[in-house]
């Protein structure tokens, strides 16, 4: 079992959320507005760079998402999806607030969503932009297809939601903690990460019963991922890193990459797809 991840029915992760509502205005971002005029240039470039990733991303995830609800194959299923649509749109309100309200000014989110993609490197396009769009449109063409939910899923919450998400925010947390920065920020994208570990608890548990029940689905997590890491493994990196090593947010290559490859080994055991057999 994966450690913090408990693969609970649809039912019991919808009952979850009724108790986990939060507001993203509700958030007192004071004291990062004063900060963030106070950081110099370097650190300032470093947390836009990790905060415009997550804005982009959470646009992205929040508008491919529908087709999902449609392939829904109960009404506990359906519940529980229709959850997370308004999870992804309320994780979106909090960083375009921020972003409103700290970083620029009041803009449509479609305004700071093309200002974040100024700050990101082609490995964001290849994932958000076209994979995750292509999964979304095919699985909206036919919600019956298996396949294409095997292959929407292990793209959004196996590769998006768990190996990237959860690794941007152990070293993004990581680093406002230790710097005492944007303290409204954190609370809220705490908040964020304990939404995205019920929609982590989803997918695992869909893909590994998909697994079980017909192998035909574990070779599509395997192709879907063999298409991915490269840009996931890209994607990692801030723009200009130079190469494999580098440095971000006061963290190596090496300690990242490792997170994420150990969330992921972990996660696949689960599913019943080993790394190993993808190779």
């Amino acid at each position: 079992m994966t450690a913090g991840l408990e693969l609970h029915g649809p039912q019991k992760l919808y009952e979850q959320w009724e108790h986990e509502q939060w507001n993203p205005f509700a958030i007192d971002l004071a004291a990062d507005r004063e900060q963030w005029q106070a950081m110099n240039a370097a650190d300032r470039a470093l947390v836009l760079w990790a905060l415009s990733s997550l804005m982009v991303a959470e646009e992205r995830i929040t508008t491919q998402f529908a087709a999902l609800i449609m392939a829904a194959e109960s009404e506990e299923e359906a519940t529980f999806l229709a959850t997370q649509q308004v999870d992804e749109a309320r994780h979106m309100q909090h960083y375009a607030r921020f972003q409103g309200e700290v970083i620029a000014d009041h803009q449509a989110i479609a305004t700071h969503v093309a200002r974040s993609r100024e700050q990101l490197g082609d490995p964001f396009g290849v994932i958000f932009d076209q994979a995750l769009v292509e999964a979304h449109r095919r699985l909206a063409e036919d919600p019956s297809d298996r396949a294409a939910k095997v292959a929407f899923v292990t793209t959004y919450h196996l590769v998006i939601e768990s190996t990237l998400g959860l690794t941007a925010f152990e070293f993004i947390i990581r680093y406002l903690g230790r710097e005492r920065l944007l303290p409204g920020f954190a609370e809220g994208y705490t908040k964020i990460h304990h939404d995205e570990q019920r929609h982590i608890a989803y997918g695992v548990g869909y893909l590994r019963t998909a697994v079980a029940d017909d192998a035909a689905s574990a070779d599509t997590v395997r192709a879907t991922l063999r298409r991915l890491l490269p840009a996931v493994a890209a994607a990692l990196a801030p723009p200009g890193a130079g190469g494999t090593d580098f440095e971000a947010l006061g963290a190596t290559s090496d300690e990242i990459r490792d997170f994420a490859l150990g969330g992921l080994t972990r996660r696949l055991n689960i599913v019943g797809v080993p790394l190993e057999t993808l190779v």
